[in-house]
């Protein structure tokens, strides 16, 4: 799937779409009528004013160094990998078996019921 395809529905048409330079993030920029702000960290520029790109470095790194020790995962599971990163992402510390199981039945937001 083209990266267009995964950004366009999450990508308002004010929003100001802040990448690494890749010539991909300015063709869909364009194509899609949004300001693109490319930041080049090649030249030691990782920060423009309020625009950067440091937030994405640092999950990604964050996710690098998680996955390494899975020595690699295959391609069809690889959605089920970063789902169980982003469990560990929001919940830091807070995970527990309750949380696991409510995220994985799409009920993570609701809170249990009890009658008084």
């Amino acid at each position: 799937m083209h990266v267009g395809e995964r950004l366009r529905p999450l990508i308002d048409a004010d929003a100001i779409l802040c990448s690494d330079s890749a010539a991909v993030y300015a063709h869909f920029a364009k194509a899609e009528g949004i300001t693109h702000r490319p930041v080049n960290p090649s030249q030691k520029r990782r920060v423009d004013g309020p625009f950067h790109i440091q937030n994405v470095n640092a999950y990604d790194s964050r996710l690098k160094s998680w996955m390494i020790r899975f020595h690699g995962v295959a391609t069809k599971y690889l959605t089920h990998y970063l789902g169980w990163r982003r469990l560990l992402e929001r919940y830091k510390t807070q995970l527990n078996p309750l949380i696991c199981l409510r995220e994985a039945l799409g009920r993570a937001a609701m809170q249990q019921l009890t009658q008084t």
